[in-house]
């Protein structure tokens, strides 16, 4: 069996362990496909394993003997599951693995946010804190989360998982399903749930309005959730007293997203899932959802 990894640059630093792919066929692994790229690299594949590579009927179409694909991920939006179904091609993803990562990435931002750490951090370097300059820094406020509001919406593992810390930190936790109204009004609010057509770009102007001025933002979840120029907006007005984003509705995003020269914003590249121990857990499971579907079983399947 001919099987190819369409884009493992996320995943792979050099540090991953193939040998359960390796064991079941010809294994090639590429860090990066591009669909000028997709002719050569997936000719021939019986297996295509993608993290971000969006697999839809073009690309099924460029390997006829397609047999299956294997989403290196959670999310699956980006692969075509009609065009697979009339194709009868099998698709498996890897769910639940990045819970813990997510939710602590998930959790240091809003501290990060909450104790302006970045920017105490930036007039410490500056020297502003020395024996000289004295206390010359410049006092900015925090904010004690103990006895304020957490918003979820995704009560999913990861929502649950940052739940958990939320309560912990003294933090009242308020979920999307059960309390709307409670969420919009929450201090804090934290998206970890899918991305679907129903709720792309949700928040948007009107629920940024109908959130509590001063509330912080926080989405390890999909980029598009967010109406990215809105938040901007909000942010700049001081609406929001700040926003700790891991996704961005375009990735990388564009040298003039407005995020980007937006201040309280703080942007990492979605790498909340990265540490290896996460990372080799997922190229396991997308090995044991390999090794199921070709001895006739059900593992982790989507279609």
């Amino acid at each position: 069996m001919k099987i190819v990894f369409a884009d493992s640059r996320i995943i792979d630093r050099g540090d991953m362990d193939w040998s359960g792919l390796t064991a079941l066929g010809e294994f090639k692994n590429y860090r990066e496909t591009s669909r000028e790229d997709a002719p050569e690299h997936l000719a021939g594949s019986e297996a295509i394993l993608v993290d971000s590579f969006p697999m839809d009927g073009e690309m099924m179409d460029l390997c006829p003997d397609l047999k299956f694909i294997g989403v290196a991920a959670t999310g699956y939006n980006h692969i075509d599951l009609d065009a697979a179904k009339a194709r009868g091609i099998a698709v498996a993803n890897v769910p639940a693995y990045s819970t813990e990562a997510v939710a602590q990435h998930a959790v240091a931002l809003l501290l990060t946010l909450a104790g302006r750490i970045d920017e105490y951090d930036r007039q410490v370097h500056r020297g502003l804190w020395n024996k000289e300059a004295g206390e010359a820094y410049e006092p900015l406020p925090i904010t004690l989360l103990a006895g304020r509001s957490m918003g979820i919406i995704g009560w999913g593992n990861i929502g649950r998982r940052v739940g958990e810390i939320a309560r912990a930190l003294g933090m009242e936790v308020r979920r999307w399903r059960e309390d709307p109204e409670g969420v919009r009004n929450a201090d804090v609010i934290s998206l970890h749930c899918p991305l679907t057509e129903e709720n792309r770009g949700m928040i948007d102007e009107e629920f940024i309005a109908s959130m509590k001025d001063g509330a912080i933002l926080i989405n390890t979840a999909r980029g598009a959730l967010v109406d990215e120029d809105a938040l901007a907006r909000a942010l700049e007005s001081g609406k929001l007293a700040g926003a700790g984003l891991d996704v961005m509705a375009e990735e990388p995003p564009a040298s003039d997203s407005p995020l980007l020269a937006t201040p309280r914003c703080i942007l990492t590249p979605h790498i909340a899932f990265t540490p290896e121990e996460i990372r080799q857990r997922v190229v396991n499971v997308c090995g044991e959802n390999l090794k199921a579907f070709l001895e006739g079983k059900e593992l982790n399947r989507i279609l």
